[in-house]
């Protein structure tokens, strides 16, 4: 079986057709490469816990796995790294992102919302993806890195070149402007070091040596890439689901107090990573009753093991007040996702925002005329017209 781009554009059908058979099935995965896909809840959550699972492609034997074009100063990054490695820079960046560090941003990201709001509103229609969801957490990641306003359009212009599938000439020359730009405004921030976190960081590399100046500048990277992107689709995909079929809206209007678990609940419906990042086997190994070599690659499918029935009641639907909801969607154990307060505090604001100030939100087409992004990387519309 293939799994490729156009897989994505429509997988919650395949997935149940996948799960009710077996959990585990041998693919061709994203790139060419061999994998397992694993489906079911069990034995997603298990994999994503199993240190004998490992992210790093080079130190595990990935096989045939070529994974993404990318500078060697890019690849020391929290993503693909592996205790005590992972470890050691987790420590460093992990305080800035304490949900008592991120709630002190409210007011940031609050008065971004309006601004943002502000500027469409009086048209009485707007692409709220473009106008709202990929804005704010880029205006937001900036602000919390101390790099200007004005470098969000450079950084969502790499993090593109990263999810457009069979381009890896444009993926390595975006890729090595991002590394030679970074490095520049490394260099600036050391002169001028301010109190944000990348001169935090500079001062971790300078003055206590636990840094590399290759991961100080894939660190950096990383954060600006996974700090916007997963956050617009998150956005984006759930104002779809409340607004398609819109009885999801209007019930968080009248019980606004649902908004916390309405959020844990569109994270589980449509998150924004179909699949964790790619897992490479360091021993044999038994998952879902089947047995897989030292060397192999694995594909965990989050969006298949939160659509599973046999773990969610009515999972292909959305339950505004679920609980318990032990969703996928940020990962679990080692690579339990890094900004989980930040996208949090975004996702709260932004829908508390637009039950306030835009009650009578609509989609301006019909659901079945939206598109969604040909990327297996994370799911996400093209665009999210609306009136208001």
């Amino acid at each position: 079986m293939h799994i490729d781009e156009s897989f994505f554009a429509d997988p919650h059908g395949m997935y149940a057709r996948l799960r009710a058979s077996r959990s585990v099935h041998r693919v061709t995965g994203p790139g060419g490469a061999a994998a397992w896909l694993v489906t079911r809840y069990p034995d997603v959550r298990a994999a994503l816990q199993d240190p004998r699972l490992s992210t790093n492609a080079a130190t595990s034997h990935g096989g045939d796995y070529q994974g993404l074009p990318l500078p060697p100063a890019l690849r020391n990054d929290l993503l693909h790294l592996d205790p005590p490695d992972h470890t050691r820079l987790r420590r460093l960046v992990a305080p800035a992102f304490t949900r008592r560090a991120i709630e002190r941003l409210r007011p940031t990201v609050q008065a971004h919302t309006d601004t943002l709001i502000d500027a469409v509103y009086p048209a009485g229609e707007a692409d709220l993806l473009a106008a709202l969801a990929l804005p704010l957490p880029l205006r937001v990641i900036c602000g919390l890195l101390g790099l200007p306003a004005s470098a969000g359009a450079q950084i969502a212009s790499w993090t593109d070149a990263l999810l457009i599938p069979g381009r890896p000439h444009a993926i390595l020359d975006a890729m090595r402007q991002a590394e030679a730009q970074l490095r520049d405004v490394i260099t600036h921030k050391r002169r001028h070091p301010a109190d944000d976190l990348l001169s935090t960081l500079i001062q971790a590399r300078d003055a206590d040596d636990r840094l590399t100046e290759d991961e100080l500048v894939s660190l950096s990277f990383i954060l600006l890439a996974a700090g916007h992107d997963t956050t617009a689709s998150m956005v984006c995909n759930g104002i779809l689901a409340l607004l398609d079929p819109r009885m999801h809206w209007e019930r968080l209007l009248a019980r606004p107090e649902l908004l916390p678990t309405a959020i844990e609940e569109l994270l589980r419906y449509e998150g924004p990573l179909p699949l964790a990042i790619r897992r490479f086997v360091t021993e044999d190994l038994e998952l879902g009753g089947v047995r897989i070599s030292a060397g192999d690659s694995v594909l965990l499918s989050l969006a298949s093991a939160n659509r599973d029935a046999a773990h969610f009641p009515c999972a292909d639907e959305v339950v505004l007040d679920r609980t318990p909801n032990p969703h996928l969607s940020f990962g679990r154990g080692t690579h339990l996702c890094l900004g989980i307060p930040l996208a949090r505090l975004q996702a709260d604001v932004v829908f508390a925002t637009l039950l306030r100030r835009t009650p009578k939100i609509e989609l301006a087409v019909p659901a079945s005329r939206l598109t969604w992004r040909p990327t297996h990387r994370t799911r996400r519309l093209e665009s999210l017209p609306v009136t208001f």
